[in-house]
This record gives C-alpha cells, structure tokens and sequence, in this order.
C-alpha cells in the first residue's frame, strides 16, 4: 500500500486525491463539543467542499463526540467513489475544551481529551464509526493519540486485526514522535502521520522527514496555527500582500509547497471561509518566499 506522490495528488487506501483536504472539528459547537451553532450551513460547507474538488475528509469521533461524523453522512451519503474519509479514535471526551472563568475564556487542552487505546475501546469505536458514517470500510482509521497506559503493540495490533478483517483500509497515527512510528511500522504498516505542523510550529519536522523518505502522507493538524498566525512576524503579512491574499491562504500554500507528501485539512463551519482556503492552493509562491516562511517560523512552539 506504498503511497504514490505527485505534485498536486496522493494516493491513500488505493485512491488519488487532491493533497488540499478539508477537516470537520468545526462542525460542532463551542469547545468542540455538542452540535454547531448552524448544523445546516456545516452540511452545506460539506457538500460545497466536495463541488470545489476537495477528496479528502477528515473527522474523528472525539469532534462533538460524534457530531462531525454524523454531519458527513447527512451531507454526503452515499459518497463518490474517489473520496477518501480519515476518522480517528483513541481520544475521549469530558466535556467543552473551553470554560469561560474571570479572566475570560480558557482552553483545557489534553485535559478535555483523556486518551483510551484499550484494544476493544478501539475497536468498538471503529464499530460505531462505520455505522455512523455508513460505511462498510474506513478508508484511513488513525488512533488519535498514543494512550501511554496500554502498550503501544496492542493499540496498533488492534488497528491491524480491523484491517484484516476489511473493516479499515488503511492505518494512521496522530501526533507521534519518530521512535513511537518506528515502533508503529513493526507492527503493522502505517500510511500516514497527523501532527501539529505549520508556518510558526515545525516541532514535528523529524516526523515529517521520515513521511517525505518512506513516502507516507504527513496531515498537518493546525494547518493556519489556530489563529495564531501573528507571531510568524512581517514576513507573512509581507508575502500575502504580495499576493493580495490572507495570511492565512499563505499560510496554507507554504503547506503545499514545502513538502509533496503533506495534506492539509483547513477546516471551517462557513462557506466563505471554505471557499477563501481552497483558493489557497492557487496562490503560487516562489522559492525565496517558501525559504523566507520557512526561516519565520520555530522548531517548537
């Protein structure tokens, strides 16, 4: 299941897919959590996203919990024979990643996100997803994260004992260090990596060497760094006016063009918003632009 790269495609779980894809944590409400504000303009956002040529989809059954699976469905079922649906389990829910205190808002992080890689957690999920989904496969099924109480040859061996089954396609993880991949890729083939990379966080660029050598796709979560984009400096604002774009279109080009195995997912729960990402990936910059962005950003954030 060696993938094959071009320079605007990747094959994943034996289909060609644009590299520019489209994530679903913002089809739900605040704090990632419950339903979104507007359920019918998220379904429009779907199908909008797949008129304008987007393939590849990723979503998780930790976004609502459920929600975000539930919407592709109602949106897109039955699907075109050439998109490609990522989910992912392996992470919890204990409520809203956000609390409003005193001070303002507050965003819990992992503490909202408890990691769970028991093998029949794992596989239960994967049962529900394929329901949720209505799917009989699951082109890419990724464990969200690594749960540090359960070895890791269980919670990949599961992933692989699915696989054999025909209930997945293809095996993926998210956000893992290189020895943890490494570790991964004995038990069981792995096709693509999702962790947190963009113009100002490159922590995880040894992860993303190893995707570009061994040709596995690298999804980089976070791709306009969750709205901290000011900190890349003048750089960014520099290049976009340019461009006379976003920062963050430019944001995602740098994706695109910094690596051929990379497959941003932007996502959002507005049209305009969708169709000003998509248009990222006409915004063509040179090689100079690319070092300069490049040379913005921090090895870890």
């Amino acid at each position: 299941m060696t993938a094959t790269v071009h320079r605007d495609t990747f094959e994943i779980a034996g289909k060609t897919v644009s590299r520019l894809g489209f994530g679903t944590m913002r089809f739900t409400g605040r704090g990632i959590w419950g339903e979104p504000a507007d359920r019918a303009e998220c379904i429009a956002v779907m199908r909008r996203a797949v008129e304008l040529g987007v393939q590849f989809i990723d979503t998780a059954n930790s976004y609502g919990p459920y929600v975000a699976e539930e919407i592709i469905r109602e949106a897109l079922y039955p699907y075109a024979d050439d998109i490609v649906i990522a989910t992912k389990a392996g992470l919890t829910r204990n409520g809203p990643d956000v609390i409003d205190t005193a001070e303002g808002p507050k965003r819990l992080g992992p503490a909202a996100w408890p990691p769970v890689g028991r093998p029949e957690y794992l596989r239960q999920e994967a049962l529900m997803s394929l329901r949720r989904l209505g799917l009989d496969q699951i082109d890419l099924f990724q464990l969200h994260r690594i749960d540090p109480k359960v070895p890791l040859a269980d919670q990949v061996g599961e992933l692989k004992a699915l696989q054999d089954e025909g209930k997945i396609v293809a095996i993926g993880l998210s956000q893992v260090t290189p020895e943890q991949l490494a570790e991964a890729h004995q038990i069981a083939e792995i096709v693509t990596v999702q962790n947190r990379f963009n113009v100002i966080d490159r922590s995880s660029q040894a992860v993303l060497d190893i995707c570009e050598r061994d040709g596995l796709g690298f999804i980089p979560w976070a791709p306009v760094a969750q709205g901290g984009l000011g900190q890349a400096g003048d750089v960014l604002a520099e290049i976009a006016r340019a461009h006379g774009c976003s920062v963050e279109q430019v944001a995602i080009a740098w994706l695109l063009r910094v690596s051929p195995v990379m497959l941003p997912i932007p996502g959002t729960s507005q049209r305009k918003h969708l169709e000003e990402n998509l248009a990222a990936a006409r915004v063509q910059l040179s090689a100079d632009e690319v070092a300069r962005l490049s040379r913005s950003g921090t090895a870890g954030i």
